[in-house]
């Protein structure tokens, strides 16, 4: 589990293909002494697992299904992604419970400056639009974000300069298309609801 709050900017150093499936090497700050072959790291809002590591970078192997699901294909050499570690027995929640089980890929419509933030207009497949909810939460690229509008499968978000400075999506344009997690709480009310229909 993680909460969404990116804790570092990684960057892809190597790529290597079998057959339809890549291990990605990823350059991280992090120490990675403190982090077990086996652990999990959200890496731009993928679950993924540490399957070796050298002194600063790590090893994710992705498989032909997480490729297709997310825009993990895209990543070249020198790509920025985001990465957050699993959360600890203890830690703070800061963000919103997040699982790293992507749900697909989301486009960025528009980027507005407003003030010293930014406004970002994203849509998601019309199969999630139920889930998305004003003041609710949803994960983007790994980030926990609070919606502030939705229009039928558009929504609103506010980016504080402190999350355009330290995440990846600064370096989004329109057009983009975007990991998202949908808020696990979203999910259980809507099947709750449709088992009770």
């Amino acid at each position: 589990m993680f909460t969404g709050i990116i804790t570092d900017i990684g960057e892809v150093v190597s790529i290597e293909s079998a057959d339809v499936d890549k291990t990605f090497g990823i350059k991280t700050s992090f120490d990675l002494s403190k982090i077990d072959i086996g652990a999990s790291i959200a890496c731009s809002g993928c679950c993924l697992t540490v399957v070796s590591k050298a002194e600063n970078v790590f090893y994710v192997d992705v498989s032909a299904e997480t490729l297709s699901k997310t825009n993990l294909g895209q990543w070249e050499r020198g790509s920025k992604i985001n990465l957050e570690t699993s959360l600890r027995m203890g830690d703070e929640l800061g963000g919103h419970i997040v699982s790293g089980h992507v749900d697909g890929l989301a486009k960025l419509e528009t980027i507005m400056p407003d003030g010293d933030s930014y406004r970002l207009v994203i849509t998601v497949p019309d199969e999630f639009k139920k889930f998305v909810a004003p003041k609710g939460s949803i994960a983007i690229e790994g980030i926990s974000l609070t919606v502030n509008e939705v229009n039928d499968a558009s929504f609103g978000i506010n980016i504080i300069p402190h999350t355009w400075d330290n995440t990846t999506l600064s370096q989004k344009v329109p057009g983009s298309m975007l990991n998202f997690e949908i808020d696990m709480l979203a999910r259980y009310v809507a099947r709750m609801q449709d088992v009770a229909a």
